[in-house]
C-alpha cells in the first residue's frame, strides 16, 4: 500500500488538509503552533485508488526543546517511509526561510513532492503564492484546507501519480482490522506501550504529562491480522482540564473509545488504582466495549507474592463491573509481559465478534430457567418464550417474554452468566434485551 506524507512547518494547516481528504476530524486542529507531534494514519481512496495517509508534526530546524526535537524525529521518520510527498505551507505568511530548508530536504530524498500553498480562498488568491516559486518547485497547488478549494485537482493529480502495486482490498478488509484504543490517566506510559508495541518509535514519549495530544491511529499486522493501535491523551478529571486544547484532546481520546473494538485501559502499578481509573473504565463499559485491563510498571512493585496478591485482588474488586476483563501484568518500558498483550486482544476480540445459532441459544435459555426458575410478583409470572442473537459487539440477544418491566437486574446478570458460560464468552461484554411477545392489537 502506498503511502502519501503531508509535511510543512508548524500551523499551516496540515491537519485541516489530513481532515478535509480523509473527510473525518481524525487529527486534532487549533490556532495554536505544534498541536501536531505524532504521525497519525488514515486509509484513503481518491478517484479509486487506495493509499495510507500521514499527518505529521510542524517541521522546525531549530529544536528549542525536547518535544520540537522528537517532532522533527517523527517528520523525518515519515518522509523515509513515504512513497510521495506533500509539501504545505501558508500563503497568508509567505515564504519562510524553514520552507526553503524542508523544501530542500525534501528534495534530496528523491521521491515526487506535491507542492500545494494553502489558505488561498479562490482564484483572485492565487497571486499570493507566486513567492513560492522561487524554491523551484514545477508546480504549486493554490488550495484551502478549510474550505475545499483546490482540493480535488491536487487529489486526483496525486492519485494518478501513485506507484503500481497490489489490488487494493475492499471494505471487507477494512472490517477486518481490529481498532485498538489504548486509554488511561496522563503519564502512564501509553505512548512507550505503543512503541514497544510496533518496535519502533511511531509516536513521541515524554515524562511530561500531556506529551500526547491528539489521538494517533498505527496500523499493523501481527500473525496474518491487521489491527490498528490508537495512541490517546491521557484522561485527565473534568476539574483538572483547563487549557482548551487539552480539553479537546480529552474529548478526542474518548471518541478513540467509541470508534475501537478493544479499549486497553493502561494502569500505574507504582500509583495503583485511582478514581480516574474507574471513571474511564465507566465510559468504556457505557459504551459497551471489550476491554483489556493493563497493569504497567510492574517491574518497579514488590513482588512478595503475597504483596502481589493483595494487589491483584484490589484491582478484581474495584473493576468488579468488569468481570469479562482480562488483566495483565507488563513493563512497557523493559517490554516485560507486552508479548502477551496482543494475542490476549485477538481472543477478546474474537468473542467480542461471536455469533450464536438461534437453536444454540433457545437451548441455554432452557437450561438457564430450569436451574433458577424466573421470579414472580403481584400474581404475575415471568415467563420466557423464546432468544435470538441480534448482533454483535458485543454479542446482543433480545429474549422474548410476556412481562419485561419484571426482569430484576439481578435476574439479568444470572442469565448473562449462564450464557458466558454456554457459549465460553468469558471475555467479552454481553447485552440483554428483553422484549414482549407480539400480541394482536385489540379493536376497542
Amino acid at each position: 500500500m502506498a503511502l502519501v506524507a503531508i509535511v510543512g512547518r508548524p500551523n499551516v494547516g496540515k491537519s485541516t488538509l489530513f481532515n478535509r481528504i480523509n473527510r473525518k476530524n481524525q487529527a486534532l486542529v487549533d490556532d495554536f503552533p505544534g498541536v501536531t507531534r505524532d504521525r497519525n494514519y488514515a486509509r484513503i481512496t481518491w478517484d479509486d485508488k487506495t493509499f495510507d495517509f500521514v499527518d505529521t508534526g510542524g517541521f522546525v530546524h531549530e529544536d528549542s526543546s525536547l518535544i520540537e526535537q522528537q517532532t522533527r524525529e517523527q517528520v523525518l521518520l515519515a518522509l523515509d517511509e513515504a512513497d510521495i510527498l506533500l509539501f504545505v505551507a501558508d500563503a497568508k505568511t509567505g515564504l519562510h526561510p524553514e520552507d526553503s530548508m524542508l523544501f530542500d530536504l525534501l528534495r534530496r530524498t528523491s521521491k515526487p513532492v506535491f507542492f500545494a500553498v494553502n489558505k488561498i480562498d479562490g482564484p483572485e488568491q492565487t497571486r499570493h503564492m507566486a513567492e513560492f516559486y522561487e524554491l523551484g518547485p514545477e508546480r504549486l497547488y493554490p488550495i484551502s484546507s478549510a474550505h475545499g478549494f483546490g482540493i480535488g485537482e491536487l487529489m486526483t493529480d496525486l492519485a494518478e501519480s501513485l506507484p503500481a502495486g497490489p489490488e487494493e482490498k475492499s471494505d471487507e478488509e477494512e472490517a477486518n482490522e481490529i481498532r485498538v484504543a489504548i486509554v488511561g490517566r496522563p503519564n502512564v506510559g501509553k505512548s512507550t506501550l505503543v512503541n514497544r508495541i510496533l518496535g519502533e518509535p511511531r509516536v513521541i514519549v515524554s515524562p511530561v504529562p500531556g506529551t500526547t495530544r491528539d489521538s494517533v491511529d498505527s496500523p499493523f499486522e501481527h500473525h496474518g491480522q491487521k489491527y490498528v493501535l490508537i495512541d490517546t491523551a491521557g484522561i485527565r478529571r473534568k476539574g483538572r482540564t483547563k487549557e482548551k486544547i487539552e480539553k479537546i484532546s480529552v474529548m478526542r481520546a474518548l471518541q478513540s473509545v467509541d470508534r475501537s473494538h478493544v479499549a486497553v485501559i493502561l494502569i500505574d502499578a507504582l500509583e495503583g488504582i485511582t478514581d480516574q481509573d474507574l471513571h474511564i473504565a465507566g465510559y468504556i463499559q457505557d459504551r459497551s466495549r471489550a476491554c483489556v485491563v493493563a497493569i504497567n510498571k510492574w517491574d518497579a512493585v514488590d513482588t512478595e507474592p503475597r504483596q502481589v496478591k493483595r494487589f491483584l485482588d484490589d484491582v478484581k474488586d474495584r473493576f468488579r463491573f468488569f468481570p469479562f476483563a482480562p488483566i495483565l501484568k507488563l513493563s512497557a518500558a523493559t517490554g516485560k509481559g507486552v508479548p502477551k498483550l496482543i494475542p490476549t486482544i485477538r481472543e477478546v476480540f474474537q468473542q467480542y465478534n461471536e455469533r450464536v445459532t438461534t437453536g444454540v441459544v433457545n437451548r441455554a435459555l432452557e437450561k438457564a430457567l430450569q436451574h433458577h426458575e424466573p421470579p414472580q410478583a403481584g400474581g404475575r409470572r415471568l415467563k420466557f418464550f423464546y432468544a435470538t442473537q441480534a448482533s454483535v459487539r458485543p454479542p446482543t440477544f433480545v429474549l422474548f417474554c410476556n412481562y419485561p418491566e419484571m426482569v430484576h437486574f439481578s435476574y439479568e446478570r444470572f442469565l448473562i452468566n449462564q450464557l458466558r458460560e454456554a457459549f465460553g464468552l468469558d471475555k467479552t461484554p454481553i447485552r440483554l434485551l428483553f422484549r414482549g411477545r407480539q400480541r394482536e392489537e385489540r379493536k376497542e
